[in-house]
């Protein structure tokens, strides 16, 4: 695991040489296909190298962090044609995967809190150094002191632990169990403000609106996800008071998702939509983990990883519309089947994955939440039959609005899609539906 990690530091010098923008990229790839060669273990860590190491959760979560860098690079391009701070913004993104790739495969909790809360740093420097509006400053405060306003209570946490057992490898955390209920709180409600859960949530929509592209790329693919890894590997530590209090945070997150769902069909800003859907998804992933079943764990995880490259392509096509007509309204986003008939087909397949439909990711992690909430109370039937059935409703009250219907009259100007753009809406869709085939690799590894 070390390996990766000095390939990424010796890519930071990269970043600063003239014209290096796509070598990066490239370099990126390379490390993509080397990272997939790993040969994991999955019931146990492995690839272990001081105290950084990997299971099947981490792997795939360090995955899909280096593939969303791989595609924030593509998809930024018009930074590259302005040269606007490109150096700067190479150099960001590196240091955003390092603290990403690290805060994944450390053993140490005290070592994760520390990367959790540095991976925060890169991701405010891109909304506030490549934001379109002003509000910008605002939402990076939003972002900022909603997390780490939570975050100091998991510090005192992770340090209440250390003086109790006199050791916070992650590992190690199986082997006991505490009954201490301000510990309970304060260690979980960090990663449900990342996730985010429903109430805890109005940083999302106005950090997305906000940020340029890659950072919505970053926030809705990776961001979102630190805080399920985070459940997944404290939960364990408190299975007891999981099993009494988990039924708040289950509630809170149905009725949420059912509430957000509404919600999304009174968005009249693209981006706002897209956000509001993903804090729908995570509400289904903060469920399943919650009730601490097998399923929940294998649904919450193939979520996690089906909604970031899903979400992901959301915000580019987003991105792909606004670059043409400098707005993401949907009054002025209309009848681009007229304009770009081809970028339709790529609208409707990434439209359909967000509403689950096979063969995405998507479907298999819904169908393994769904399982484990009714096995664990029948009646979190209704808040899911409608959380499942307004996710395609508003999936296609989006795709619906901005293909059909009479194209705004104002535009003057207009180009059809680059083969670039339909290169990375591919990289979006190629995944989330192809490693269907490989399901079992998932569904194994507890």
């Amino acid at each position: 695991m070390m390996k990766f990690l000095f390939m990424l530091i010796f890519m930071i010098p990269l970043c600063f040489y003239f014209n290096m923008y796509w070598m990066v990229q490239m370099i990126l790839l390379l490390m993509m296909f080397m990272f997939m060669n790993l040969v994991v273990n999955i019931e146990n860590y492995c690839n272990l190298s001081y105290f950084y190491s990997c299971d099947i959760l981490s792997y795939g979560l360090i995955l899909l962090s280096i593939w969303i860098c791989i595609l924030m690079i593509m998809a930024s391009e018009n930074l590259y044609k302005q040269k606007y701070y490109l150096n700067f913004f190479l150099f960001n993104l590196i240091f955003l995967l390092i603290m990403l790739y690290l805060t994944f495969s450390v053993m140490n909790l005290f070592m994760f809190y520390m990367f959790f809360e540095a991976s925060l740093i890169p991701t405010l420097m891109l909304i506030i150094g490549w934001g379109y509006q002003p509000e910008r400053i605002q939402a990076g405060m939003y972002l900022l002191f909603y997390t780490l306003f939570v975050s100091l209570p998991l510090l005192l946490g992770i340090f209440y632990i250390f003086n109790e057992m006199n050791y916070i490898m992650i590992y190690f955390l199986k082997f006991f169990n505490f009954e201490v209920y301000l510990l309970y709180f304060s260690m979980i409600m960090a990663f449900l403000v990342k996730m985010p859960m429903y109430f805890v949530h109005l940083w999302l929509p106005k950090a997305h609106v906000e940020a340029p592209v890659s950072g919505s790329m970053i926030l809705a693919g990776i961001m979102l996800k630190l805080g399920g890894y985070g459940l997944i590997r404290v939960m364990i530590l408190l299975q007891e008071l999981g099993l009494k209090y988990n039924i708040v945070w289950i509630s809170i997150s149905l009725v949420g998702g059912f509430y957000i769902s509404l919600k999304c069909f009174c968005q009249v800003d693209i981006k706002s939509l897209i956000a509001y859907s993903s804090v729908a998804h995570m509400s289904m992933v903060i469920g399943g983990i919650m009730t601490m079943n097998y399923w929940g764990f294998l649904g919450s995880y193939i979520l996690m990883i089906g909604h970031g490259l899903c979400s992901s392509g959301m915000f580019c096509l987003a991105n792909i519309n606004y670059e043409r007509l400098h707005s993401r309204s949907l009054y002025i986003n209309k009848g681009m089947m007229n304009f770009m008939p081809s970028m339709s087909l790529w609208w409707f397949l990434i439209m359909s994955s967000n509403m689950a439909a096979p063969p995405s990711l998507n479907l298999m992690g819904e169908i393994s939440l769904i399982n484990s909430l009714l096995s664990w109370s029948w009646l979190s039937m209704l808040m899911l039959m409608l959380i499942s059935f307004f996710s395609a409703g508003y999936s296609l009250y989006l795709y619906s609005y901005v293909q059909h219907g009479k194209y705004y009259s104002g535009i003057y100007s207009f180009y059809t899609g680059l083969s670039r753009e339909y290169l990375l809406l591919m990289l979006h869709w190629f995944p989330l539906n192809i490693l269907v085939m490989k399901i079992d690799y998932v569904m194994i590894w507890f």
